[in-house]
């Protein structure tokens, strides 16, 4: 079962307890957490939310739409990349502008290819823990890469 992340103050996020987020519609969203070796994979927003902010590929879940479904297909909308095995590793109440969202993210391990951004990714390459505490990365992120990479 997944776990759920404590908000973060002073989070590019805005994040709240999911006891507090039933005031506002709260629909699904998905990321992916995929590690090669001692790196995860990370996109560069190029739209809002978190514009030119870094996190885990993913998006919002369509209509109709399995959880692991929505994650492979962010995954390869934003990188080109495809997945063997995911498994979910934690949720994120997450507070948008309009809405709030339930993320789920997920974990999964390289299976080949070079990431491409595409869609509404920037950038997207694999980095390192000490990398991505030089980039503008989204504290929910941080703290699964801490946990995923050892430290």
């Amino acid at each position: 079962m997944a776990a759920e992340l404590a908000p973060r103050k002073n989070s590019r996020w805005k994040t709240r307890p999911s006891e507090d987020m039933t005031a506002r519609k709260v629909l699904p969203a998905v990321s992916v957490a995929l590690q090669h070796g001692d790196r995860l994979l990370l996109v560069r927003r190029g739209r809002a939310p978190s514009l030119g902010s870094y996190a885990f590929p993913g998006g919002r879940v369509e209509a109709g739409e399995a959880l692991e479904t929505a994650a492979r297909r962010e995954l390869a909308e934003e990188t080109r990349l495809a997945v063997g095995n995911l498994s979910p590793l934690v949720r994120v109440p997450v507070e948008g502008d309009e809405v709030d969202y339930d993320l789920q993210v997920f974990f999964g391990r390289y299976a080949g290819g070079e990431p491409v951004a595409a869609d509404d990714a920037a950038e997207a390459a694999f980095f390192t823990l000490a990398e991505m505490e030089a980039l503008p990365v989204l504290d929910s992120v941080m703290e699964v890469g801490r946990n995923l990479l050892g430290k």
